[in-house]
């Protein structure tokens, strides 16, 4: 069921644990269904800020991914895994379309990263981890430090500490 599937697209390392997790708990416990996505199968490795925690099994592979399927998308933080996404065409585009379905897109961290890549934040108010703000500004987005922002469907926050706002207003943009 499509109004009840929520996409989280990650890189097949470097995702910051919580990050992934905690808003993947959020949704479930909300009656939704969160579905992995990644370039490839198999599974990714999340991380513990820089040390390697737990792998999770991918869903389904990108490509292979319609937005139409979905009811949100979120993008996890962590450094190298919006590093790596913003890499491959089939992620960007997926975020791209993603952006101009309407649908909510929920990004925490080092997420934007991907949004930039995709040229979607022209114009937007965001915020992230601060060291992606001058990339954000230099996109065309307004950058502020703020817990949580939300722009039409696109909801930013800085880091785990946000956490708690970043899920409640995700839950909160699903109804």
């Amino acid at each position: 069921m499509p109004d009840r599937k929520i996409a989280f697209l990650v890189a097949a390392e470097g995702i910051e644990r919580v990050e992934l997790t905690e808003p993947w708990k959020a949704v479930s416990e909300a009656g939704y269904q969160p579905v992995l996505l990644s370039p490839k199968a198999g599974d990714v490795q999340t991380f513990n800020h820089l040390t390697a925690a737990e792998t999770a099994p991918v869903d389904q592979v990108v490509s292979d991914a319609s937005v139409d399927d979905f009811a949100a998308l979120v993008l996890p933080g962590g450094v190298a895994n919006p590093d790596a996404l913003r890499t491959d065409a089939q992620a960007v585009g997926f975020v791209k379309s993603f952006m101009e379905s309407g649908k909510p897109v929920a990004a925490i961290c080092h997420a934007p990263w991907t949004l930039v890549e995709a040229d979607v934040v022209r114009g937007r108010n965001v915020t992230s981890w601060p060291s992606l703000q001058t990339d954000l500004r230099n996109a065309g987005a307004e950058w502020v430090d703020e817990t949580v922002v939300t722009d039409g469907n696109l909801i930013t926050s800085r880091n785990p500490d946000d956490l708690p706002a970043f899920c409640k207003t995700l839950l909160a943009a699903l109804g």
